[in-house]
């Protein structure tokens, strides 16, 4: 930011004669060229007109730049010209050091020959340590213990022209964009303030290999390796552009202009002409994002690196209960590997526990501060391996996540109540529940946002049956090795029994926390202990506290996921609500659900009430 300053002051001062004449249809022309917007962040206002993106005033040299690309381009190129300082450190801040893109694009458009000689020592070091020559994509998958990585995340990583044939990815640097954050916000505040906007965003460029610790190991999230057929003049026009951005801030928001719908833009500058955010109006899925790249023709390979953690399942999976007790035993205790029963077993599987040990050791000690002990365990762990190495780890890659179900998701339901029949219609803007179609998602994940379902009673009655702001599950199953909790929480409006046979419509929050099990290959079985606070009119208070408890079995079978649940709320005015529900999803295509429910409901208020809807829901973006 000081060279900016430094630079607006010289150009203050500074003549624009030097600047060659150029007519206003011509100036209107590139300033309408798609390289020209892309560079600037511009998009058509509401009303007509454009807009920039980028919030902060400093990255504009005309008065009116954010609003109008001509005005901008027109003081860009009085900028370029102006007269290079004998001062090194005032030639740094010189336009053509500041905006190395916009010069590129202006030296080349308008073939300017007689620019200012100007020595931009600080973009040459930095563009010559980064050495842009192709392109990837990585997408770390969802991480649903971690609130921004939700619904997973996307950045760039900039190879050099030897990474491929040398295999020195780990050198190569990366292209983030996400919320800066000053302090230390909880995990709800900062939800909300991503929510809305409460964070300013940046871009940064970072060592590969710091982000590929923090969201393969420290984050323990597989990651998707997309390399892009961008030329090297594309990838070297992103990174100049990428220089021009920083400590430049942008609105940040979970659901649009977030680190995804950031990246698209970045792509578009280097290769003008797509149109990859336009296709995005309301929401920035990553997946949804990945998706689009692909369908632009833009991906030419694709590399999965597992996590920490799925290395460390895997090595397992062969383990009898018994074999695993070893791999506890000789991950906290080195001696252990000299234990004359452990020396009894044979070596293949002895192979086996120590190379799973060591990579529980390793899992254990991520984002922990070095420890003397641990370090040792490790040394002897891998001493010992080195002695009896273990077969190769083979595991087997995932289903593509761009090729699961897309993002939204229309509902047209028909089904009776009691003894009424009813149509039922929602809407769910994102993304995925525990029935939905199976295919790249992993079995016990649920993220819905912004859900609204309104019922059609016989008579033509209209009510709203529910609207859901979120509501988040996480089961993931405990292992001899690894003992996660399970978690879930979700708020809005619903619908739930009340006195004289009525229904009402209650505003909520609750969550819980406890276990899931693999009961088999594809069946999970889980308990959760709960907690609901409610405003409901058939109470006294103003909010009434329960406590309770959901339970159930989720089944990965042929026709799609099976689910059968039961759960009760007992609250502290002594009324008691259960529910008892079955769910089967057949899967009739990628984007084309068939889902059967039959449930229960029972109230201290009411007589019971049974419920069976046959619900279509259609994914789409």
């Amino acid at each position: 930011m000081p060279k900016r300053i430094v630079f607006v002051a010289l150009f203050v001062c500074a003549p624009l004669y030097a600047a060659p004449p150029i007519d206003n249809d011509r100036l209107q022309q590139l300033a309408n060229t798609p390289l020209w917007i892309s560079l600037g962040h511009y998009v058509t206002a509401k009303l007509g007109g454009w807009r920039s993106y980028v919030d902060d005033p400093t990255f504009f040299l005309a008065a009116n730049g954010a609003h109008d690309p001509a005005a901008e381009l027109r003081a860009t190129l009085n900028a370029i010209y102006k007269p290079a300082s004998n001062d090194p450190a005032r030639q740094n801040a010189h336009a053509q050091c500041v905006y190395p893109a916009r010069t590129h694009f202006l030296r080349d458009q308008l073939h300017l020959t007689d620019l200012p000689a100007v020595d931009c020592t600080d973009f040459k070091q930095w563009y010559s340590s980064v050495a842009p020559d192709s392109t990837v994509l990585i997408f770390p998958a969802a991480y649903l213990n971690s609130p921004s990585s939700m619904f997973g995340h996307t950045l760039l990583r900039i190879d050099q022209a030897d990474v491929q044939k040398d295999h020195t990815a780990l050198l190569s640097y990366a292209i983030n964009f996400g919320a800066y954050i000053e302090g230390m916000d909880n995990s709800i505040l900062y939800a909300w303030k991503g929510l809305m906007g409460g964070y300013p965003g940046l871009f940064a460029l970072v060592p590969y290999q710091e982000k590929l610790s923090e969201y393969r190991s420290l984050e323990n999230r597989d990651l998707w390796e997309y390399r892009l057929n961008l030329t090297p003049e594309e990838t070297g026009r992103m990174v100049e552009h990428v220089w021009e951005l920083k400590q430049i801030r942008f609105g940040y928001f979970f659901f649009d202009e977030n680190c995804s719908y950031r990246l698209l833009e970045l792509l578009q500058v280097a290769r003008p002409g797509l149109e990859l955010t336009k296709l995005f109006p309301l929401t920035a899925i990553p997946t949804d994002t990945v998706r689009a790249v692909k369908q632009a023709a833009l991906v030419e390979k694709i590399d999965y690196r597992p996590s920490r953690e799925r290395e460390l399942l895997n090595r397992a999976a062969p383990l009898n209960d018994e074999e695993q007790q070893w791999v506890l035993n000789v991950s906290a205790d080195q001696k252990q590997l000299q234990n004359r029963d452990y020396r009894l077993l044979p070596k293949e599987r002895r192979a086996l526990i120590q190379d799973a040990a060591y990579r529980l050791e390793r899992y254990r000690a991520n984002g922990q501060e070095r420890d003397t002990e641990r370090s040792q365990r490790s040394f002897d762990l891998l001493r010992a391996i080195s002695q009896n190495p273990p077969p190769p780890l083979d595991i087997a890659r995932p289903g593509l996540p761009e090729d699961g179900h897309e993002s939204r998701t229309w509902q047209l339901v028909a089904g009776s109540r009691g003894d009424k029949a009813y149509a039922e219609y929602g809407l769910r803007m994102a993304y995925h529940d525990l029935n939905d179609n199976a295919y790249g998602f992993p079995l016990g994940a649920q993220i819905e946002i912004l859900q609204l379902k309104l019922r059609q009673y016989e008579g033509n009655h209209w009510q709203v049956q529910q609207l859901d702001v979120a509501t988040i599950r996480s089961l993931t199953p405990r292992t001899e090795l690894l003992k996660p909790w399970s978690w879930q929480v979700t708020g809005g409006l619903e619908r739930v029994l009340g006195k004289h046979d009525s229904e009402r419509l209650v505003s909520h929050v609750n969550g819980g926390a406890g276990g899931t099990w693999q009961l088999g290959d594809e069946l999970l079985g889980f308990a959760l202990g709960t907690v609901r606070v409610e405003h409901n009119t058939d109470f006294s208070a103003l909010v009434s506290p329960a406590a309770g408890f959901d339970s159930g079995l989720l089944w990965r079978n042929p026709l799609g996921n099976l689910s059968l649940e039961a759960k009760s709320d007992y609250f502290t005015n002594g009324e008691v609500r259960r529910n008892l529900s079955l769910n089967q999803q057949w899967e009739l295509s990628r984007n084309l659900g068939l889902r059967l429910t039959a449930q229960r409901e029972f109230s201290q208020l009411t007589s019971p009430v049974n419920e069976v809807m046959l619900e279509v829901k259609w994914y789409h973006y």
